[in-house]
């Protein structure tokens, strides 16, 4: 029998002992009347106004947590416990709790959620702590958790924890027990709550209503993609899942909700890296009588709200690097910019020619590619690494763009941004097409490139094309990508470590 078999047998058999002596081990309730901190918080305030009672306890306290640390001495007990608020110190003596209940202590493990009642007092080495009258068990945990070993230098008192749950995978696999082990990966996602938040309380602010539309869709749209294909029985049609939520966003417009944004789940039918999971979060907004240099302002206006508001700074470290949110963020042009990493002005460069230049950089999946993926596959591998403080590129072509209007002045580019941060894409904008005419032929060149063998080009939506005959007034759109920003200001190097429960291959 292997270790761990042997561990799932004793924690089994002690479950049994529980409830031969007529202990429940999975209870219904807890009236809990603090969580940890709070304790703590509230033993320091009785402290400070010198309400402590002769033997220096504060009040009675009611906190549920679990077991994460415990060290017995014979008649009496150390434990921590751990809850959404922190850790507390737990002291258990025999004579308190009674002989009984003392005993049944040695039927807890690591683990085990527990409650307890009892005073608060501070213990010799000045730690806050909870005088346990009496304990109930309130999970028995039948699995050991991976905790790790933690050190504690002797002169300096720092604790250093060796994780005991080092494979990446196992711990996106098992969030739970990521969660339970790691407080630092919960805080990554009080952090993310707070963002999403944040990103409310701003488009709110600036006058936008939030709104729903379909995740299942009878035509996908919005963004070059491959999409997630399913069948409804009921009505014998194919349906996808939705890569955006911009042609129906637009549709909202042409109906006169003149400014509407969604946080929405959308769902790309692509490979996982770094930057890409298959299910990912998208903040979407449209405002009517706007253009994208409007937008840009926007955008970095909303950038410093959620950074004064989630973290009190506007410069973060990003793998190392520092970054500096300062208004206005600096703009370049995306063929301009290429064209200076190329040598050579990319107008001056045959198809062939940039083809041949993105075959010998390594480039991947050229196959059926365009002129405008050349381009955007070029600028990706040539200069997107090197955006690392917050960089608006401008003016993307004609091709990379079916859902923008021209620019004006070069009608082969078009009027559209996309925000660059530490080498990612973090937002991408439009001066909305509104031509109806315009749009029509845009779908057809993309359908052109499908029937090429792109099949990340759009289709044609007529009724999206019918709602344009309707007249969208001028409009700015925005898509951000709310996954990467917590990336960025939590400092994590891969999207996984930033969503719940990560798309993974299956479990062998």
């Amino acid at each position: 029998m292997d270790d761990l078999s042997q561990v799932l047998r004793i924690r089994r058999e002690k479950l049994d002992r529980l409830r031969e002596r007529g202990i429940e081990p999975y209870a219904y309730n807890f009236d809990a009347t603090h969580r940890s901190s709070g304790a703590v918080d509230s033993f320091e305030e009785a402290e400070a106004a010198g309400t402590l009672d002769e033997g220096g306890h504060a009040g009675m306290v009611r906190v549920g947590g679990r077991i994460v640390a415990w060290r017995g001495h014979g008649k009496s007990a150390f434990a921590h416990v751990e809850d959404a608020g922190g850790r507390i110190q737990l002291y258990f003596k025999k004579d308190v709790i009674g002989e009984e209940a003392f005993a049944d202590l040695d039927l807890t493990d690591l683990g085990d959620w527990i409650g307890v009642e009892g005073p608060l007092f501070r213990t010799r080495t000045g730690e806050v702590t909870v005088r346990v009258d009496s304990w109930t068990m309130l999970s028995k945990s039948l699995r050991p958790l991976p905790f790790g070993k933690v050190e504690v230098d002797a002169d300096t008192g720092e604790r250093t924890v060796h994780s005991g749950f080092a494979d990446a995978e196992s711990r996106y696999r098992q969030r739970y027990a990521d969660l339970a082990v790691h407080p630092e990966v919960r805080e990554v996602f009080r952090i993310r709550s707070r963002v999403v938040t944040a990103l409310r309380g701003f488009m709110d602010g600036e006058g936008f209503l939030e709104v729903e539309t379909p995740a299942l869709q009878p035509l996908y749209g919005g963004a070059s993609a491959r999409p997630f294909v399913t069948r409804h029985n009921a009505l014998d049609r194919t349906m996808y899942l939705r890569i955006a939520d911009e042609l129906y966003l637009k549709r909202l417009i042409v109906g006169g909700l003149d400014r509407v944004y969604e946080l929405s789940k959308d769902f790309r039918n692509e490979g996982i890296d770094r930057s890409h999971n298959p299910e990912f979060t998208m903040l979407e907004w449209y405002q009517a009588f706007s253009d994208y240099e409007e937008q840009m302002d926007l955008v970095e206006r909303m950038c410093l709200h959620v950074l004064d508001t989630v973290l009190d700074t506007r410069t973060i470290t990003y793998g190392g690097k520092e970054i500096r949110f300062e208004a206005p963020f600096r703009r370049i042009g995306l063929v301009d910019s290429l064209s200076e990493a190329l040598g050579t002005p990319v107008a001056d460069l045959s198809d062939a020619e940039l083809r041949a230049r993105a075959k010998k950089l390594g480039v991947p999946e050229l196959e059926g590619a365009g002129r405008g993926k050349l381009i955007d596959k070029l600028f990706g591998e040539l200069v997107e690494p090197d955006l690392i403080q917050p960089t608006f590129v401008l003016d993307h072509p004609k091709e990379l763009s079916p859902l923008a209007k021209p620019k004006r002045g070069d009608p082969e580019l078009t009027e559209r941004f996309e925000l660059y941060i530490a080498g990612m894409e973090a937002f991408n904008a439009f001066s909305e097409l509104n031509d109806p005419l315009d749009q029509r032929e845009r779908f057809e060149a993309q359908a052109r490139l499908r029937d090429a063998g792109d099949d990340e080009a759009q289709t044609i939506d007529e009724d999206y094309i019918r709602a344009l005959e309707y007249g969208l007034p001028p409009t700015g759109g925005v898509g951000m990508g709310v996954d990467r920003f917590v990336m960025l200001l939590t400092d994590q190097s891969s999207i996984r470590d930033v969503i719940l429960f990560p798309t993974l291959r299956s479990e062998e």
